[in-house]
This record gives C-alpha cells, sequence and structure tokens, in this order.
C-alpha cells in the first residue's frame, strides 16, 4: 500500500489545497493522509477568510501519521507563517522523510495572500534544504529568488538560484508564460534541464493546477517512480484535468481530477 501525506490548507471550495490533493492521491491508487495548517473560507470567486490553525495542533497532526502510518511521500502547500514551516521541517528531519514536494503557495488564483511576508525567510531558510521537489509557478520562482523571469534564460537562472538554496530538483511551472500557444514547464536536477511543453489550453477553470500538479509528483514519488518519470507523468495528469473542462461555480472553476483516469481507461479498452 503506497501512502502520501500533504500539509497544506484546506479549500472549503474543493478545488485546492488539501481536497485537491487527496482527490489526486486517490485518483492515482495512492493512500492520503493529511495534516491541515489552515481553513480558507473560499470559492471560485476568491478567498474570503483564512484561518491558520496552531503550531501545535499542525506538529500534532504529523507526529500521529508519523508515529503509527508512515508515508512513502510528502507534500507541502499553504503553511501560512514562518512558526509552522520552521516545526514542518523540523519534523521532516525527526522522521527522516525524504520524497518531499514543496509547493510554495503564496497567492491564490484571485490574489488574495496566503503566505506571510516573514515566512518567505523561513521557507528558503528550513523547508527548501530539505526538499526532493521544488514546484513554483513563475511570480513565486520570482519571490524566491529575487528576480524577474520573462525568458528560458531566465528560467534557467531561477532554477539554478533555487537549486543553490539546497532544493535538489526544481520544477519551474510554465502556466504564466506569455505563449498563448503552449506552457512550458522547466525540470531541473542540478546537472540536466528538462522540458515539458503542453498545448495552452483557453478556460478560466484552473483553480488548483498547481496542488494537483505537485500532489500528482507527490504520489508517483511515493510509487517508486524517478522524479524525472513523476515529472512526465504529472504533466500528463493536469493536462487532461485542464482539457476535459468541468464547468462549476461562477469565477475561477476547478480542474477535473478524475480525466486522467478516465482518459486512460478508454485508451486502454481501445
Amino acid at each position: 500500500m503506497y501512502k502520501a501525506l500533504t500539509i497544506a490548507g484546506s479549500d472549503s471550495g474543493g478545488g485546492a489545497g488539501i481536497q485537491a490533493d487527496l482527490k489526486t492521491f486517490q485518483e492515482l491508487e495512492v493512500f492520503g493522509m493529511s495534516a491541515l495548517t489552515a481553513v480558507t473560507a473560499q470559492n471560485t470567486l476568491g478567498v474570503h477568510g483564512v484561518y491558520p490553525m496552531t503550531v501545535e495542533a499542525v506538529s500534532q497532526q504529523i507526529k500521529a501519521i508519523g508515529e503509527d502510518m508512515g508515508t512513502d511521500a510528502i507534500k507541502t502547500g499553504m503553511l501560512f507563517n514562518a512558526e509552522i514551516i520552521e516545526a514542518v521541517s523540523e519534523l521532516l528531519v525527526t522522521y527522516q522523510w525524504k520524497n518531499v514536494v514543496v509547493d510554495p503557495v503564496m497567492i491564490a488564483k484571485g490574489g488574495a495572500s496566503l503566505l506571510q511576508q516573514d515566512a518567505i525567510s523561513a521557507l528558503k531558510k528550513y523547508l527548501l534544504p530539505r526538499a526532493l521537489v521544488i514546484t513554483p509557478n513563475i511570480p513565486e520562482a520570482e519571490v524566491l529568488t529575487g528576480m524577474s523571469i520573462r525568458t528560458v534564460h531566465d528560467k534557467r537562472e531561477a532554477a539554478m538560484r533555487l537549486f543553490d538554496l539546497g532544493v535538489k530538483n526544481i520544477v519551474l511551472k510554465g502556466g504564466h508564460d506569455e505563449d498563448p500557444s503552449e506552457s512550458v514547464d522547466l525540470l531541473f536536477d542540478g546537472k540536466e534541464f528538462y522540458t515539458f511543453s503542453s498545448k495552452r489550453i483557453s478556460t478560466k477553470n484552473t483553480h488548483g493546477t498547481g496542488c494537483t500538479f505537485s500532489a500528482a509528483i507527490t504520489a508517483w514519488l511515493a510509487k517508486g517512480l524517478s522524479v524525472l518519470e513523476a515529472v512526465t507523468k504529472s504533466k500528463d495528469f493536469i493536462q487532461a484535468a485542464i482539457e476535459v473542462e468541468i464547468k462549476i461555480g461562477h469565477g475561477h472553476g476547478p480542474t477535473n481530477h478524475w480525466a486522467y483516469r478516465k482518459r486512460n481507461k478508454v485508451l486502454i479498452d481501445s
């Protein structure tokens, strides 16, 4: 039985955060567990409230998993503040968990801040050196590296700067690229650069894409795949989730978490 733990915030709308992670784990046949860092009141129109958990509450949830069930991979999402980040980092060391995927969630789709300013320094100092993979989008990578990212050269430079912070593998997502026809993700493992290109889909229903993509990477790592294999398969997973559109709410709707499974079942059956 493969297991994965997500340490992240709750999305009452079900499209991102803990909810998206657990849905993705389930779709990829990995048993999902969770430690909530905050409860958000949000829907497709935006975030209407953020209510953080105490450091003790977050720590006790993680300890409950570490002392009994264990896990094959861990994903962190919205960690909210420096105290939670430091506590999570210490527990990763305590339980010697290695397959750690950090999705540095900073800003919600509607623009609401999901990470306090002082937490950015803590993220770089404590958590990034523990990460096997980090999955920032371009705005997040700009904050973490202090540079503007516009070109392919910029992406490579940003990835190398993140590697210098101790991250072993950087997946710089291309969803914010200016190219209207395609989205190109960049993977850097400290030695080689790999690119993953996909057709850009014209849709407003992309809420939770980052959470879902990083959760898929986490699930594949839990199942024993290499980082390159996990990223390759996760790119297919999120592309299907965006392409096979579902329409919920009046704003930025969620992605379709079951699209990859149904698409691959059709391919197998045919």
